[in-house]
């Protein structure tokens, strides 16, 4: 899986359309895909989107590395249900090499990363993204974003 720096731009993982829930396994031989639609503030979204991570990446990296994969997801699932008041589109590519998961919403306004000093307990959730990620950023769309991060199979 290529690598891009950490905030830089990615390459685009596919443009179709998405019903509720569905999920499609196989991209190519050696790639398997997940990929979501999740509603306006549906937070029970967040356990069923962890799940969905944990069964994909069911046989995928060295120990651990899947736990951190859904952690993260977790936390750009959240952040797109509860800071954009929109529908979110999650999908995840996971190769032999690594995983990429990106969340799309319909919103332009752009995440801002917190650190500890603040007082305000949200926006704390993109500082696990920036220290666990092997790479993540922010791409924008012609309507919203797309916030993602990628995990390489092996502990760094």
């Amino acid at each position: 899986m290529k690598r891009q720096a950490r905030g830089g731009g990615p390459g685009v993982i596919g443009a179709s359309s998405a019903k509720a829930g569905e999920q499609t396994d196989t991209i190519t031989e050696h790639a398997h895909r997940l990929r979501r639609r999740l509603g306006r503030a549906d937070l029970k979204a967040v356990p069923q989107a962890r799940r969905e991570l944990r069964e994909l990446l069911r046989h995928w990296g060295k120990p651990g590395r899947s736990e951190i994969a859904e952690l993260l997801t977790s936390e750009l699932v959240t952040n797109a249900l509860v800071h954009t008041d929109d529908d979110a589109v999650l999908t995840a590519v996971v190769e032999p090499d690594g995983l990429r998961v990106e969340v799309r919403d319909f919103v332009p306004r752009r995440p801002e990363p917190r650190g500890p000093e603040t007082d305000d307990t949200h926006g704390r959730g993109l500082m696990l993204v920036q220290s666990l990620a092997d790479a993540w950023g922010v791409r924008p769309h012609g309507v919203g974003k797309s916030v993602w991060f990628e995990l390489g199979a092996e502990a760094a």
